[in-house]
């Protein structure tokens, strides 16, 4: 803090102290010469003429002011660019014209705050009124040895303020050429600091306001604060006051610090004698290094050791390689010879079946020829036995007959012709009678075998609608149940394989995170797996069945746990199968085996498998790499029964569910996928349709056991009725017989009825013969259709047989296929485990090696440790652990006395930052208390330097104050109070001899503003800038005055070329002198609605 105020304050460039050989700082002697010149040429003209002579040959220093324009800035919409002259500049206008406007552009665009200006509290104020923002540009010469940063700005540097209509003020800082070098306000600073320019100062920029203020005010300590800042002795002042306060500050501190000091010394001292105590540990370290050698080549030992048992498995392990090679050789041999035995009893299997089918057309027809001779056989004997009951019928009527005439024969001599007569009558009726009854009787018969028939095939309808009714509501309960689980795993697609199946995966998971599992069982198989093609799922379905449900186990001990979970969590019913095969975790390579169609896909490819696990197993039980899926069944028919079907496909699928190998198809039972489907609001609504059906199917079913039920009622009730009437038409035709025989057996006299009975016995003998005839030609012709029909049913039988024999040959063979095809599966099983086996196995040799080989890696890094730690190799006979146990017990000795002394690195690290902390707190209490010596060395000699100059700038002020007023014939006198700060200013405008002094405020206004130009110059004199300015300087003055104040402001001007003068004045210059050094800006007067516009006028003398 105290440097950085130091440093700004050795920056301040003082126009009065004559530090810097560089700055054009001219001596009192050479200002009393000019003062001299000045006061000689006061007297005529030519003196003047003569500096003016001088004035092209000397060049003007950097810093002035080239140009200025502005745009938007406060009522004018542009002015300029004014070009201004490197020595006098007039800037001549009325009021309104705009030269207030160009010194507050000045003011601003070089640094100054607006209050600075008196012309507003704001920048955004300086923005004409509608425009959004306001531009100034300025161009300051660069050139001479003063020039800041030549190579970079050039000869002149141009200065671009921007004011926005919120007061936000932006720098932008070019070269003569326009180039953007920076934008900084702090190399603006810069700039001005390397010039000089400082236009806060009242002797540089002094404006209307200001002048008031100090100038032409009456307190004597106003135009003391005018002169002490016109100087920067105000300025000096008040950094001799700062640093002055932060000298007490540092004194402050350093009294501060010098208790720190003690304390730290006293710390020092400590951490000192607690280093100095550390010698007592450097045996037990010498002795713990010791041990850490010996540890390091003992661990080294070990290792080797260690090494030896592994060397020896790994030799064991490879030599029982060839065990496993030949085991596996072994089964593998034995699944060929099986595979080839396989296909030898399917090649059998299928020429027996060949053979079935040939045999099958001729059965078919021999059976359909049996069938038609049996028909022919079955009509000729219902022709036999009607001719048998019609002979039958004649022999019984000629019986009768015979023995009625011959009882008629023997009563007629006992009866009267008139009760001959009337027993003839009534033996007809009851022959009549007889004949219906006989008639009635055999009807009601054939109805009671209709009524039985209908009856019986009643029953056998109704069994058979009762058998299909049962398996009609085992379709009805499965489907209800599968829609209760399609219901059900619409949050849960789980629950498609059982109620209690996410209860169960539940209890797996738990039970494999208590251990009991050494590898989590996978299932159900079908809710692990999904399908790529939706479309296929009754396919694979199908193909994989009950492996859907299926869990598979890596081991036997999983598969006993997994039972147990099986038995709790899943009562009654069927259980899921449990498959046991080691789990891999790198799928099959079935590229050798797998079937590769170009059109269509395996079961393996349409299934999305994550699981490896259960991709394997799927392919070991199923064998899904090589079961084709094909949607077609016609299509798949012709891909599998050609010639070629395709290479390692063993059967395939259509999407109905067939199963295609290739010699035979078998259609699915199965017509929706349960668990497959991809769509259960679909399979939903489906099972609802179905249900709905099956409703309505109940209750047609039920409507039609009603209907059987009613009529085998009704048949048992005719039936009944007919077994009645049947036995009342026998009991009254049997009362009838034996009445009518009663009466034959009545002996009548021979009478005229004997003959027509004669008659009608020939006609019945007549009869019998031509029915006997008739009999025997029927019994001759169902003699020849039975041999024939019994032949062809013999040969129907034989081929039946035969097929039978067949039949029963391919039952033989399908069962030893199936027992082959186990002995597959079995052999395929053993080889696979002796396979997994063999790669479990050079799995352990490659753990092994790899094992093996870190471990000699960690060998070799603990020899290269150890010989880090101990180069040569040492001979240890002790064990690593006995020299943990020692080292440990040397540590917790070396902590403990290092507890009660500290640890060694912290000790000497704490002694260490102790010794340092103290040094560098001595060195800066020593460092400060230097300081403030040299400050205070410094600043006594400052402050008297700060006398002497103000003395000195008092002394030299008071000089040309005294010299300016002799030009005009005045006297006058300065007084300065240091002391009170106060300074006193007296004038007599006659001669000092003839009048006395009297005060400022007594003088009229000309000659008032006249001393105050003379004050102004005496300013200048002793104060450096590269251009003053003056606002309005003799607006209080008459014309004497104000010629007499020119003629001395141009005098002035001529004796310092190398500085740049800027009056603003709305008085007339036509009676200046005409002179090269002198430019006259004139400003035209202020037109309302128009924009102001500049006139230059240059006027040579």
């Amino acid at each position: 803090m105290q440097t950085s105020r130091l440093s700004r304050m050795s920056k301040r460039k003082s126009s009065s102290v004559n530090e810097n050989p560089n700055k054009r700082v001219r001596s009192v002697q050479e200002e009393e010469e000019e003062n001299e010149n000045i006061d000689d040429g006061d007297q005529d003209d030519p003196l003047l003429s003569n500096q003016v002579q001088c004035a092209g040959e000397v060049v003007s220093d950097a810093g002035i002011v080239e140009s200025i324009t502005l745009k938007n800035f406060m009522c004018h919409s542009l002015l300029g660019p004014f070009t201004f002259g490197s020595n006098v500049n007039f800037v001549v206008g009325n009021n309104g014209s705009g030269k207030s406007a160009v010194l507050t552009a000045l003011i601003v665009a070089l640094g100054g705050n607006a209050q600075a200006t008196n012309r507003g509290s704001s920048l955004k104020g300086f923005v004409k009124e509608g425009e959004s923002s306001a531009d100034v540009s300025i161009t300051l010469r660069n050139k001479g040895r003063d020039a800041y940063k030549p190579e970079v700005y050039g000869p002149a540097i141009i200065v671009d303020l921007r004011i926005t209509r919120e007061g936000l003020r932006t720098y932008k800082l070019r070269t003569k050429s326009g180039q953007l070098v920076s934008t900084k306000k702090e190399e603006l600073m810069s700039i001005l600091d390397n010039f000089n320019i400082q236009v806060n100062n009242p002797v540089s920029v002094l404006t209307q306001e200001m002048s008031k203020y100090f100038l032409h005010s009456k307190g004597e300590g106003d135009k003391y604060k005018f002169f002490m800042k016109a100087t920067q002795l105000e300025q000096m002042r008040e950094d001799f006051i700062y640093i002055k306060t932060t000298k007490h500050v540092t004194e402050d501190k350093v009294g501060q610090n010098s208790e720190c000091l003690k304390d730290l010394k006293r710390k020092y001292l400590e951490k000192e004698d607690h280093y100095k105590s550390l010698a007592s540990l450097d045996e037990m370290h010498t002795k713990l290094e010791e041990l850490q050698r010996q540890m390091a080549w003992a661990l080294v030992t070990e290792m080797e050791k260690e090494l030896e048992p592994m060397k020896e498995k790994l030799r064991s392990d490879r030599h029982s390689t060839e065990k496993y090679d030949e085991k596996v050789d072994e089964w593998k041999n034995k699944v060929e010879e099986a595979e080839k035995k396989y296909k030898q009893i399917q090649e059998r299997l299928e020429g027996i079946t060949q053979q079935v089918q040939e045999l099958q057309p001729k059965c078919a027809e021999l059976k359909a020829e049996a069938q038609r001779r049996n028909s022919l056989l079955k009509t000729s004997e219902v022709t036999v036995h009607r001719c048998k009951a019609n002979l039958r019928d004649l022999e019984k009527d000629k019986v009768q007959l015979s023995s009625r005439i011959n009882d008629l024969k023997l009563s007629i001599s006992q009866t009267t012709a008139a009760e001959s007569q009337a027993r003839m009558e009534h033996m007809k009726q009851i022959q009549a009678k007889l004949e219906n009854l006989v008639h009635q009787v055999s009807t009601l018969e054939q109805q009671i075998e209709q009524y039985q028939r209908a009856c019986s095939r009643a029953n056998e309808e109704k069994g058979k609608m009762r058998r299909e009714q049962e398996v009609f509501q085992r379709s009805f309960e499965a489907n209800r149940r599968n829609l209760q689980t399609m219901e059900s795993s619409r949050s849960n697609r789980l629950r498609r394989f059982g109620e209690h199946m996410p209860a169960f995966l539940a209890a797996i998971q738990e039970a494999h995170k208590r251990g009991q599992f050494k590898h989590k069982p996978r299932g159900p198989l079908g809710y692990l797996i999904s399908l790529k093609d939706p479309e296929l799922a009754l396919a694979v379905e199908v193909c994989l069945k009950g492996q859907l449900q299926a869990f598979t186990c890596d081991n036997h001990e999983d598969e006993k746990v997994l039972q147990g979970l099986m038995a709790r969590m899943l009562p009654g019913g069927r259980r899921p199968t449990i498959i046991t095969s080691q789990f891999l975790p790198q799928l099959h390579d079935t590229r050798k085996r797998a079937v590769k169609h170009p059109d269509y896909p395996s079961v393996l490819q349409v299934l999305e498998i994550e699981d490896p696990v259960v991709a394997n197993c799927l392919i070991d039980q199923r064998g899904i790499e090589s079961i084709l899926l094909i949607k077609n069944r016609t299509e798949a028919r012709r891909v599998m029964q050609c010639r070629n079907p395709p290479q390692n496909c063993v059967q395939a699928f259509s999407k109905d569910g067939d199963q295609i190998f290739n010699n035979r198809s078998y259609t699915a039972e199965q017509t929706r996928a349960n668990y497959l489907s991809g769509d259960v609001e679909e399979e939903i609504r489906h099972l609802q349709r179905e249900m709905e059906n099956q409703k309505a199917q109940a209750t047609l079913f039920q409507q039609q056991m009603k209907k059987l039920d009613e009529d085998i009622k009704q048949n048992e009730v005719l039936l009944k009725r007919a077994h009645i009437e049947k036995k009342t038409a026998k009991d009254n035709a049997t009362k009838l017989q034996l009445e009518l025989t009663d009466l034959q057996n009545v002996e009548e006299p021979q009478s005229a009825d004997l003959k027509p009975l004669e008659e009608d016995l020939q006609e019945i003998i007549a009869k019998i013969s031509s029915k006997r005839a008739e009999y025997d030609e029927a019994q001759t012709q169902m003699a020849d259709l039975k041999a024939s029909y019994e032949k062809s049913e013999r040969e129907y039988k034989q081929h039946k047989e035969q097929i039978n024999t067949v039949a029963e040959e391919a039952d033989s063979i399908k069962e030893e296929l199936s027992k082959t095809d186990q002995e597959v599966m079995k052999c395929k099983h053993h080889k696979k485990h002796y396979d997994e086996k063999r790669s479990a196995h050079l799995r352990n040799i490659q753990t092994l090696e790899a094992n093996l080989e870190s471990k000699e890696k960690d060998l070799q890094t603990s020899v290269s440790k150890a010989k880090e730690i101990c180069p040569e190799r040492l001979e240890v006979h002790r064990t690593a652990r006995s020299l943990d146990s020692e080292i440990n017990r040397l540590k917790a000795k070396i902590s403990t006395q290092q507890e009660q002394q500290g640890d060694r690195e912290e000790v000497v690290r704490q002694y260490q930052e102790a010794l340092e902390n103290y040094k560098n707190l001595a060195q800066q209490m020593k460092n400060l208390n230097s300081f403030i010596k040299s400050l205070d060395s410094v600043m006594n000699h400052r402050l008297q330097v700060y006398a002497e100059l103000r003395r000195f700038l008092s002394a030299r002020c008071k000089y040309y104050f005294d010299s300016m007023l002799a030009q005009r014939g005045y006297t006058g006198s300065m007084t300065f109070d240091h002391k009170n700060e106060t300074l006193s200013i007296s004038v007599q405008p006659g001669q000092g001899n003839k009048a006395d002094l009297s005060d400022m405020r007594s003088l009229s206004g000309g000659e008032r503003s006249f001393s105050t130009v003379c004050f102004v110059l005496s300013l200048w004199a002793i104060t450096e800038a590269p251009f003053r300015c003056l606002d309005e300087f003799d607006v209080y003055m008459d014309m004497v005055n104000r010629r007499i104040s020119m003629d001395m402001m141009l005098k002035v001007a001529a004796g310092q070329l190398y500085r740049q003068f800027i009056f603003l004045t709305p008085q007339s210059m036509g009676t200046l002198p005409v002179s090269k050094i002198i430019r006259i800006l004139q400003l035209k007067d202020p037109d309302r609605g128009q924009n102001n516009a500049q006139r230059s006028q240059d006027e040579d003398q």
